[in-house]
């Protein structure tokens, strides 16, 4: 197998059934990198990352058609969320995915959820765009935040600078 193999996605772990991240019950896929900028910025130690049991897992290798044919025999989930770290450093992983599930009839709601603000990554955005119904949850999770509910996602967020933005 060929690491850049564009059949294959890296996680640390794939969640059959999630409720916590979405209103829709939810497939939940854990990305491999994080760059820590949102605790870095604030001179913090990454060790309390909220999801610093996540950066222990091990990194595996899954066939997208796996992972979509997990997803698509499971009659309770109707979405996807993409998580755990942070996916836009895994970007051309994401593309291939949301690519495959598209090209294989399924419109169902994808979820990212980036550390990052709009800005940062617009050109990444904006190639998000040519896919039916993305939603991007943006922003860095600042520890002793207040929570905000976010209409978008149906779920209370870590950060009250945090929100979620259907882009297509």
């Amino acid at each position: 197998m060929n690491i850049h193999d564009k059949n294959y996605i890296t996680v640390k772990e794939v969640v059959d059934e999630n409720f916590q991240d979405y209103k829709k019950a939810s497939m939940f896929i854990a990305t491999v990198k994080c760059d820590f900028k949102c605790l870095i910025e604030k001179g913090l130690d990454c060790g309390i990352c909220q999801n610093s049991k996540t950066t222990r897992l091990p990194n595996k290798k899954i066939l997208i058609s796996d992972i979509f044919k997990r997803y698509s025999s499971n009659p309770l989930t109707h979405a996807v969320v993409v998580g755990g770290l942070e996916p836009m450093l895994q970007f051309e992983e994401i593309l291939n995915l949301i690519s495959y599930f598209r090209k294989n009839g399924c419109d169902d709601d994808f979820v990212i959820y980036t550390g990052y603000y709009a800005e940062e990554i617009y050109k990444k955005v904006s190639l998000l765009k040519r896919f039916k119904n993305i939603i991007i949850k943006y922003g860095r999770f600042i520890p002793d935040s207040n929570s905000v509910f976010d209409e978008v996602l149906g779920v209370t967020l870590n950060s009250k600078n945090q929100h979620a933005v259907k882009i297509s």
